[in-house]
């Protein structure tokens, strides 16, 4: 059975984790023969295969108004409730334009139905996938219990219920860690099957040296620099203060901290602090997310811009401080592009990754004389660092490799579509053909 399937969420662009990991989920599906087609509020994808709806944005101003007044101080209103309906009918005639323009079989949502960063888009989507009983898989990669900016609810309490996510019979529920799966089922009493994150490490990376060396002279690195990265978002919870102090206990002239990603999701009061910190700590960070591309995204031949994957292969060394993940790309594509890291023990790498044995340094919430001394270790011993990266790829294929998404996809699919029919046979059925 070949389908037509249609990925949904507000964004697929740039180098967030569910961009990326929508791409990898895409190309799994793909290689086994299905179509692949993108709708959301901001895309990089081809216009032949996608649609692209700016209503569906998460910084659309309307949406953001629409936040203030839920997750603020909010009196319910006519006026907001109407703004709401309109907003929400409005993406939802676009979502069953996309159904029908590309003849949808399958819908997979990413994250629009677990964190309300765009309720209107979650409520359309709940409406739509319960009017057409589409099959849909709802891939959740944070839910909103996760984080304190949507609490307390206020007035988006009933929305929240009823959108995030939804509890509908043609879903089927993935979640990335065993802790949500757990507490789906605790709060909304909502079975969900557990996907982590996934790499392609059954195809090691091939590298570009000559594109490496052109990135590292381009931020100013020397040849014999040691490039530490922190290949995050510039948020709170991703611990980067641990990141400058790293760098600066080192005390080394030749290493150079380097942050692949933007702030902005979160507002920019972290940015601020971390710039300030660097200065006072006489760290020179370079921050180069208006450089870095996403690298499923077909290339443009740019010579000042990179992929993702080119930044990793210029590093040295990876930093993840992270104080929460929801699983952890980062961590899984240092390991792909064989690099050492230093990670927080965060509550998900200790209940489903660590277990399996990876040898990382490792920092229990505070950066000590000894994981400082064990960095340094790790960067002067090369046998050490070889034999580091070579265990942790062997378990990490073992464990989070394509193969494994392959296997989930044929359990999922058929879980799906025992009880549906495809789009085409779907919709003959109802115009009784």
């Amino acid at each position: 059975m070949r389908l037509n399937i249609g990925f949904v969420s507000t964004r697929f662009a740039g180098i967030d984790g569910v961009s990326l990991e929508s791409s990898k989920w895409a190309r799994v599906l793909e290689d086994e023969g299905h179509t692949c087609f993108w709708f959301a509020g901001e895309l990089s994808k081809s216009e032949p295969i996608s649609l692209e709806v700016s209503q569906a944005n998460f910084k659309d101003e309307k949406n953001r108004w629409i936040n203030r007044q839920l997750f603020g101080t909010h009196q319910k209103s006519l006026r907001l409730a109407k703004i709401m309906c309109d907003y929400k009918s409005t993406i939802a005639s676009r979502l069953k334009l996309f159904i029908d323009m590309y003849q949808i079989d399958l819908l997979v949502v990413e994250n629009a139905l677990a964190i309300p960063m765009h309720i209107p888009l979650g409520l359309a989507l709940t409406d739509v996938i319960a009017e057409t009983g589409i099959p849909t898989i709802a891939h959740h990669h944070d839910f909103y219990w996760e984080r304190n900016r949507y609490r307390p609810l206020n007035g988006s309490k009933v929305y929240i219920h009823r959108a995030f996510p939804p509890r509908l019979p043609n879903i089927e529920h993935v979640v990335i860690n065993s802790q949500a799966r757990n507490e789906l089922a605790r709060r909304r009493g909502i079975a969900a099957t557990v996907i982590p994150n996934a790499v392609d490490f059954e195809n090691p990376p091939t590298a570009d040296k000559e594109r490496i060396n052109a990135f590292r002279h381009s931020v100013g690195l020397k040849p014999d620099d040691i490039m530490f990265l922190q290949p995050t978002r510039i948020v709170q919870r991703k611990g980067i203060e641990s990141a400058i102090k790293l760098v600066k206990e080192l005390n080394h002239p030749k290493h150079k901290l380097v942050v692949s990603h933007e702030a902005g999701d979160e507002g920019f009061e972290y940015e601020f602090k971390i710039k300030e910190l660097a200065r006072q700590s006489g760290i020179r960070i370079r921050f180069i997310h208006n450089m870095v591309d996403d690298p499923f995204a077909s290339r443009q031949g740019s010579n000042d811009r990179f992929s993702l994957w080119e930044v990793y292969q210029a590093a040295d060394f990876v930093t993840y401080p992270s104080l929460y993940e929801g699983f952890g790309n980062a961590l899984l594509e240092a390991i792909y592009f064989k690099k050492p890291l230093l990670v927080n023990r965060y509550q998900i790498f200790k209940d489903d990754i660590e277990p399996l044995g990876f040898d990382v340094v490792k920092m229990d919430g505070n950066l000590t004389a000894e994981v400082v001394a064990d960095v340094k270790n790790v960067i002067d011993d090369k046998y050490r660092r070889e034999k580091m990266v070579a265990t942790n790829y062997r378990i990490a294929g073992k464990h989070y490799s394509y193969a494994f998404l392959r296997q989930q996809f044929v359990s999922l699919i058929s879980n799906l579509f025992q009880p549906c029919l495809p789009h085409q046979a779907r919709h003959q059925k109802a115009a009784g053909l």
